[in-house]
């Protein structure tokens, strides 16, 4: 018996396996008004029909200031929930959850996508916005102006992230992430290298984390029960003075409690100068070490073969192995895992001409 073919039930929803694509940015709404295309049914559809339990679309902006690049998606108007309905439709009529994380870079927003013949912050001229923060200190010196948030406009990230959440129910995704990681906007609240507030929102741990525990429980109280909530985290921040994995199950307890239903745990991002020390499975500690204190946990970072995402979960590292990467490279994954690993296989009855031994 596979325990990464297993199903797994959250709240109403059931992903036919442990298997999930991690939300990873393509920083391709061309128009860069945050709507998806044709380009990202094909993109996502075609993962859901490779066999995923879940796919989770890509840091998705509460609001226009929080993307990334110009060219990052977005939920922030009814237009979005149009959008992104053939997204959700074709990924559901594949046999796969829809999933979509919610997302406000903060400081490192309005930057040019990785592709781009130049890097750093956009012009206002050419597209880019004056990002906001905990504080007005830039990611980078050289990043340029960031406008620290007064304590009414941090009440508003919280609304923008509720009403995201209640859109993206309706345009149909059933699953809902919460983005704490990355050195984007939660993270640098919950980060004592970022956070250098003095009020409510700052100062001890009890401060730093009220942002991210408010957003929690918003989103939660947005969506119908049905619905799962996940919360990605910075396990660590590879830089001494900064979170530590004990830090983390803190922060999964309290988010547990506000009503999140998993915790997917990556690291880094906070600051340009941390060494990540990237290894494969080297993050799979962090969901092992948020798992026994009793939050259901996913592993990512990577995991590249179908032995070692079942031992993550047949060891009880983690309940949900995310691939990023690796879902990239191979959109079939699962349908190569199930038969590397001696089970059935979630195989299309389009594609059954295909299937071994057919």
């Amino acid at each position: 018996m596979s325990r990464l073919f297993e199903p797994l039930r959250q709240r109403g929803v059931t992903l036919r396996n442990r298997l999930a694509v991690s939300p990873m940015c393509t920083y391709s709404a061309d128009a860069m008004d945050g709507l998806p295309t044709p380009w990202h049914v094909a993109h996502l559809g075609a993962r859901a029909i490779g066999g995923f339990g879940a796919v989770v679309a890509e840091a998705t902006a509460i609001e226009p200031r929080g993307r990334i690049s110009p060219q990052d998606l977005g939920l922030w108007s009814d237009a979005h929930v149009d959008a992104w309905r053939p997204v959700t439709a074709a990924v559901t009529a594949a046999g796969a959850v829809p999933g979509v994380q919610l997302a406000h870079a903060g400081r490192k927003a309005s930057t040019f996508r990785p592709w781009a013949p130049r890097s750093g912050r956009v012009p206002v001229a050419e597209g880019g916005w004056t990002p906001v923060g905990p504080t007005a200190e830039p990611f980078r010196p050289e990043d340029g102006e960031v406008e620290a948030l007064t304590e009414a406009g941090v009440r508003g990230v919280v609304e923008a992230f509720a009403a995201a959440a209640a859109r993206a129910v309706d345009a149909g995704f059933r699953l809902v992430e919460v983005h704490g990681a990355h050195g984007y906007l939660l993270h640098q609240f919950l980060t004592p290298l970022v956070n250098r507030r003095e009020d409510a929102y700052g100062g001890s741990v009890e401060g730093r984390e009220r942002l991210l525990l408010e957003v929690v429980r918003a989103v939660r109280a947005a969506v119908p029960e049905d619905v799962p909530v996940w919360l990605r985290v910075s396990a660590t921040d590879w830089v001494e003075g900064g979170l530590t994995v004990d830090d983390t199950v803190r922060v999964a307890r309290h988010a547990r409690e506000a009503g999140v239903d998993l915790v997917d745990c990556s690291s880094g991002g906070a600051v340009p100068y941390a060494k990540v020390p990237a290894a494969p499975g080297y993050q799979v500690p962090f969901a092992a070490a948020v798992r026994a204190a009793g939050v259901p946990s996913a592993a990512v970072g990577l995991i590249t073969t179908p032995a070692q995402a079942e031992a993550v979960v047949a060891d009880g590292q983690a309940d949900v192995v995310l691939l990023g990467r690796e879902a990239l490279r191979d959109p079939h994954f699962p349908l190569r895992a199930a038969r590397e690993l001696g089970v059935p296989a979630p195989w299309p009855p389009q594609y059954l001409r295909a299937a071994p031994g057919a």
